[in-house]
Protein backbone atom coordinates (compact mmCIF):
# COMPACT_ATOMS: atom_id res chain seq x y z
CA UNK A 1 0.00 0.00 0.00
CA UNK A 2 1.27 3.46 -0.81
CA UNK A 3 0.21 6.93 0.19
CA UNK A 4 -2.31 8.13 2.77
CA UNK A 5 -5.83 6.80 2.32
CA UNK A 6 -9.03 6.90 4.29
CA UNK A 7 -12.20 4.86 3.89
CA UNK A 8 -15.65 5.03 5.46
CA UNK A 9 -15.89 3.67 8.98
CA UNK A 10 -16.86 0.05 9.38
CA UNK A 11 -20.14 -0.48 11.17
CA UNK A 12 -22.21 -3.50 12.15
CA UNK A 13 -25.59 -4.28 10.58
CA UNK A 14 -27.53 -2.81 13.51
CA UNK A 15 -25.56 0.40 13.91
CA UNK A 16 -23.48 -0.89 16.84
CA UNK A 17 -21.14 1.40 18.71
CA UNK A 18 -17.64 1.22 17.30
CA UNK A 19 -14.69 -0.02 19.33
CA UNK A 20 -11.84 2.27 18.29
CA UNK A 21 -8.42 1.05 19.45
CA UNK A 22 -5.68 3.66 19.31
CA UNK A 23 -1.97 3.17 19.79
CA UNK A 24 -0.32 6.08 21.62
CA UNK A 25 3.36 6.65 20.81
CA UNK A 26 3.91 7.16 17.10
CA UNK A 27 0.15 7.32 16.48
CA UNK A 28 -1.44 9.94 18.74
CA UNK A 29 1.81 11.33 20.14
CA UNK A 30 4.97 12.05 18.17
CA UNK A 31 8.12 10.23 19.22
CA UNK A 32 9.14 13.33 21.15
CA UNK A 33 5.90 13.02 23.15
CA UNK A 34 4.13 15.94 21.46
CA UNK A 35 0.37 15.97 21.01
CA UNK A 36 -0.11 17.81 17.73
CA UNK A 37 -2.92 20.38 17.38
CA UNK A 38 -6.24 18.84 16.52
CA UNK A 39 -5.54 15.32 17.75
CA UNK A 40 -7.21 15.79 21.13
CA UNK A 41 -10.35 17.30 19.64
CA UNK A 42 -10.51 14.53 17.02
CA UNK A 43 -10.31 11.85 19.74
CA UNK A 44 -12.96 13.71 21.77
CA UNK A 45 -15.26 13.89 18.74
CA UNK A 46 -15.22 10.08 18.37
CA UNK A 47 -15.86 9.67 22.10
CA UNK A 48 -18.65 12.26 22.04
CA UNK A 49 -20.25 10.48 19.08
CA UNK A 50 -20.94 7.58 21.44
CA UNK A 51 -18.20 5.14 20.47
CA UNK A 52 -15.76 3.21 22.69
CA UNK A 53 -12.35 4.87 22.38
CA UNK A 54 -9.74 2.51 23.82
CA UNK A 55 -6.06 3.36 24.14
CA UNK A 56 -4.08 0.22 23.27
CA UNK A 57 -0.45 0.77 24.15
CA UNK A 58 2.80 -0.74 25.26
CA UNK A 59 2.90 1.88 27.99
CA UNK A 60 2.47 0.81 31.59
CA UNK A 61 -0.70 1.60 33.50
CA UNK A 62 0.82 4.55 35.35
CA UNK A 63 2.00 6.07 32.05
CA UNK A 64 -1.28 5.43 30.23
CA UNK A 65 -3.82 7.03 32.57
CA UNK A 66 -2.36 10.58 32.30
CA UNK A 67 -2.44 10.35 28.49
CA UNK A 68 -6.05 9.17 28.54
CA UNK A 69 -7.01 12.14 30.70
CA UNK A 70 -5.03 14.53 28.50
CA UNK A 71 -7.02 13.23 25.53
CA UNK A 72 -10.29 13.78 27.38
CA UNK A 73 -10.95 10.09 28.04
CA UNK A 74 -11.99 10.21 31.68
CA UNK A 75 -14.37 7.27 31.39
CA UNK A 76 -13.92 4.02 29.47
CA UNK A 77 -11.21 1.41 28.96
CA UNK A 78 -7.54 1.13 28.13
CA UNK A 79 -5.26 -1.75 27.22
CA UNK A 80 -1.77 -1.33 28.70
CA UNK A 81 1.53 -3.23 28.62
CA UNK A 82 0.81 -4.66 25.16
CA UNK A 83 -2.28 -6.49 26.40
CA UNK A 84 -1.15 -7.79 29.79
CA UNK A 85 -3.17 -5.19 31.69
CA UNK A 86 -6.69 -3.91 30.96
CA UNK A 87 -8.09 -1.07 33.04
CA UNK A 88 -11.44 0.67 33.41
CA UNK A 89 -11.25 4.44 33.73
CA UNK A 90 -13.91 6.17 35.80
CA UNK A 91 -13.59 9.38 37.86
CA UNK A 92 -15.77 7.78 40.56
CA UNK A 93 -13.12 5.11 41.23
CA UNK A 94 -10.25 5.60 43.71
CA UNK A 95 -7.41 7.05 41.69
CA UNK A 96 -9.72 7.30 38.68
CA UNK A 97 -9.27 3.71 37.46
CA UNK A 98 -9.38 0.03 38.37
CA UNK A 99 -7.51 -2.98 36.98
CA UNK A 100 -9.99 -5.19 35.15
CA UNK A 101 -7.53 -7.87 34.06
CA UNK A 102 -3.87 -8.54 34.80
CA UNK A 103 -2.06 -11.45 33.14
CA UNK A 104 1.31 -12.46 34.58
CA UNK A 105 4.04 -14.99 33.78
CA UNK A 106 7.31 -16.28 35.16
CA UNK A 107 10.03 -14.08 33.59
CA UNK A 108 12.85 -16.36 34.77
CA UNK A 109 13.35 -18.60 31.70
CA UNK A 110 13.28 -15.72 29.18
CA UNK A 111 15.39 -13.52 31.45
CA UNK A 112 18.08 -16.15 31.88
CA UNK A 113 18.17 -16.92 28.15
CA UNK A 114 18.56 -13.28 27.17
CA UNK A 115 21.02 -12.52 29.97
CA UNK A 116 23.24 -15.34 28.68
CA UNK A 117 23.13 -13.80 25.19
CA UNK A 118 23.48 -10.12 26.15
CA UNK A 119 24.83 -9.87 29.72
CA UNK A 120 25.50 -6.14 29.31
CA UNK A 121 21.86 -5.36 28.43
CA UNK A 122 19.36 -3.45 30.53
CA UNK A 123 16.63 -5.64 32.05
CA UNK A 124 13.45 -4.46 33.79
CA UNK A 125 10.19 -5.91 35.06
CA UNK A 126 7.01 -3.94 35.50
CA UNK A 127 5.53 -3.10 38.88
CA UNK A 128 1.82 -2.45 38.24
CA UNK A 129 0.73 1.10 38.99
CA UNK A 130 4.15 2.13 40.28
CA UNK A 131 7.09 1.74 37.93
CA UNK A 132 9.86 -0.79 37.31
CA UNK A 133 12.47 -2.93 38.98
CA UNK A 134 15.68 -3.11 36.92
CA UNK A 135 19.24 -4.38 36.99
CA UNK A 136 20.64 -0.90 36.27
CA UNK A 137 19.35 2.56 35.45
CA UNK A 138 17.89 2.82 31.94
CA UNK A 139 18.82 5.79 29.72
CA UNK A 140 17.10 8.98 30.86
CA UNK A 141 13.43 9.24 29.92
CA UNK A 142 12.98 5.69 28.62
CA UNK A 143 11.00 4.34 31.58
CA UNK A 144 8.61 6.30 33.78
CA UNK A 145 7.47 5.84 37.36
CA UNK A 146 9.41 4.67 40.40
CA UNK A 147 12.67 2.80 39.69
CA UNK A 148 14.30 0.21 41.95
CA UNK A 149 17.71 -1.27 41.12
CA UNK A 150 17.97 -4.98 42.02
CA UNK A 151 19.98 -8.02 40.97
CA UNK A 152 19.13 -10.24 38.01
CA UNK A 153 17.99 -13.02 40.34
CA UNK A 154 15.58 -10.62 42.06
CA UNK A 155 14.02 -9.69 38.70
CA UNK A 156 13.11 -13.35 38.22
CA UNK A 157 11.82 -13.86 41.75
CA UNK A 158 8.12 -13.37 41.05
CA UNK A 159 5.58 -13.41 38.24
CA UNK A 160 5.22 -10.15 36.28
CA UNK A 161 3.14 -8.66 33.49
CA UNK A 162 6.13 -7.64 31.38
CA UNK A 163 9.86 -8.09 31.01
CA UNK A 164 11.85 -5.45 29.10
CA UNK A 165 15.21 -6.14 27.49
CA UNK A 166 17.15 -3.14 26.17
CA UNK A 167 20.50 -3.45 24.40
CA UNK A 168 21.63 -0.12 22.88
CA UNK A 169 24.63 -1.80 21.24
CA UNK A 170 22.44 -3.86 18.91
CA UNK A 171 20.14 -3.03 16.01
CA UNK A 172 16.58 -4.36 15.98
CA UNK A 173 17.63 -6.83 13.24
CA UNK A 174 20.46 -8.14 15.42
CA UNK A 175 18.02 -8.43 18.29
CA UNK A 176 15.69 -10.59 16.21
CA UNK A 177 18.64 -12.88 15.47
CA UNK A 178 19.54 -13.00 19.16
CA UNK A 179 16.00 -14.00 20.09
CA UNK A 180 15.94 -16.73 17.45
CA UNK A 181 19.27 -18.08 18.67
CA UNK A 182 18.16 -18.00 22.31
CA UNK A 183 15.14 -20.18 21.47
CA UNK A 184 12.52 -18.09 23.26
CA UNK A 185 9.43 -20.19 24.02
CA UNK A 186 6.23 -19.93 26.05
CA UNK A 187 6.21 -16.12 25.84
CA UNK A 188 5.08 -13.43 23.41
CA UNK A 189 7.61 -10.81 22.44
CA UNK A 190 7.67 -7.61 20.39
CA UNK A 191 10.84 -5.87 19.24
CA UNK A 192 10.70 -2.11 18.81
CA UNK A 193 12.43 0.38 16.52
CA UNK A 194 15.74 -0.21 18.28
CA UNK A 195 17.05 -3.16 20.27
CA UNK A 196 14.16 -3.01 22.73
CA UNK A 197 12.08 -6.09 23.44
CA UNK A 198 8.87 -6.39 25.45
CA UNK A 199 8.28 -9.93 26.68
CA UNK A 200 4.70 -10.80 27.68
CA UNK A 201 2.77 -13.93 28.69
CA UNK A 202 2.33 -16.45 25.88
CA UNK A 203 -0.47 -15.49 23.51
CA UNK A 204 -0.98 -12.06 25.05
CA UNK A 205 -1.07 -9.12 22.63
CA UNK A 206 -3.04 -5.92 22.21
CA UNK A 207 -5.34 -7.91 19.93
CA UNK A 208 -6.07 -10.63 22.52
CA UNK A 209 -6.98 -8.01 25.13
CA UNK A 210 -9.12 -6.06 22.67
CA UNK A 211 -11.02 -9.17 21.60
CA UNK A 212 -11.87 -9.91 25.22
CA UNK A 213 -12.97 -6.30 25.68
CA UNK A 214 -15.04 -6.41 22.48
CA UNK A 215 -17.00 -9.33 23.90
CA UNK A 216 -17.48 -7.65 27.26
CA UNK A 217 -18.80 -4.50 25.58
CA UNK A 218 -20.98 -6.43 23.14
CA UNK A 219 -19.47 -4.74 20.09
CA UNK A 220 -19.95 -6.50 16.75
CA UNK A 221 -16.75 -7.80 15.16
CA UNK A 222 -17.46 -5.69 12.08
CA UNK A 223 -17.54 -2.57 14.24
CA UNK A 224 -13.87 -2.58 15.24
CA UNK A 225 -11.22 -0.06 14.18
CA UNK A 226 -7.52 0.07 15.09
CA UNK A 227 -4.80 2.62 14.33
CA UNK A 228 -1.12 1.94 14.99
CA UNK A 229 2.44 2.14 13.72
CA UNK A 230 4.67 -0.43 15.42
CA UNK A 231 5.60 -4.10 15.50
CA UNK A 232 3.39 -4.53 18.56
CA UNK A 233 0.42 -3.25 16.53
CA UNK A 234 0.50 -5.88 13.77
CA UNK A 235 -1.90 -8.32 15.47
CA UNK A 236 -4.22 -5.46 16.44
CA UNK A 237 -4.36 -4.14 12.87
CA UNK A 238 -5.18 -7.62 11.58
CA UNK A 239 -7.79 -8.11 14.31
CA UNK A 240 -9.75 -4.96 13.48
CA UNK A 241 -12.37 -4.86 10.75
CA UNK A 242 -10.70 -1.60 9.73
CA UNK A 243 -6.98 -1.56 10.49
CA UNK A 244 -5.16 1.70 9.75
CA UNK A 245 -1.37 1.98 9.73
CA UNK A 246 0.44 5.27 10.13
CA UNK A 247 2.34 6.43 7.06
CA UNK A 248 5.76 6.16 8.70
CA UNK A 249 5.19 2.57 9.89
CA UNK A 250 7.54 -0.15 8.62
CA UNK A 251 6.47 -1.92 5.46
CA UNK A 252 5.36 -5.13 7.22
CA UNK A 253 3.16 -3.10 9.59
CA UNK A 254 1.56 -1.26 6.68
CA UNK A 255 1.05 -4.59 4.93
CA UNK A 256 -0.94 -5.85 7.94
CA UNK A 257 -3.40 -2.95 7.67
CA UNK A 258 -6.39 -2.33 5.44
CA UNK A 259 -5.29 1.21 4.72
CA UNK A 260 -2.52 3.71 5.37
CA UNK A 261 -2.90 7.27 6.59
CA UNK A 262 -0.32 10.06 6.86
CA UNK A 263 2.62 9.91 9.29
CA UNK A 264 2.43 10.91 12.95
CA UNK A 265 4.33 14.13 12.21
CA UNK A 266 1.53 14.99 9.78
CA UNK A 267 -1.11 14.09 12.40
CA UNK A 268 -2.30 11.19 10.24
CA UNK A 269 -4.67 9.99 12.96
CA UNK A 270 -6.89 13.06 12.54
CA UNK A 271 -8.58 12.23 9.20
CA UNK A 272 -9.22 8.68 10.40
CA UNK A 273 -10.78 9.90 13.65
CA UNK A 274 -12.88 12.48 11.82
CA UNK A 275 -14.28 9.77 9.55
CA UNK A 276 -15.32 7.80 12.64
CA UNK A 277 -16.85 10.79 14.43
CA UNK A 278 -19.30 11.15 11.57
CA UNK A 279 -20.76 7.69 12.22
CA UNK A 280 -23.45 7.79 14.89
CA UNK A 281 -24.44 4.57 16.70
CA UNK A 282 -28.08 3.57 16.63
CA UNK A 283 -30.18 4.69 19.56
CA UNK A 284 -32.44 2.46 21.51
Amino acid sequence: MTGPTTTPATQGPEGDRLLVALDVDGTLLTYSGELLPGVRSAVAAVHDAGHHVVLATGRSLHATVPIALELGIDRGWAVCSNGSVTIRIDPALPGGYEVDEMITFDPGPALRLMYAEVPDAYFAVEVIGAGFRMNKAFPEGELSGHHEIVGIADLAAQDVTRLIVRSPGHTSEEFHALVARAGMADVTYAIGWTAWMDVAPAGVTKASALERLRRILGVDGDSTVAVGDGNNDVEMLRWAARGVAMGHAPEHVRAAADEVTASVDEAGSIPVLRSLAGVRPAQG
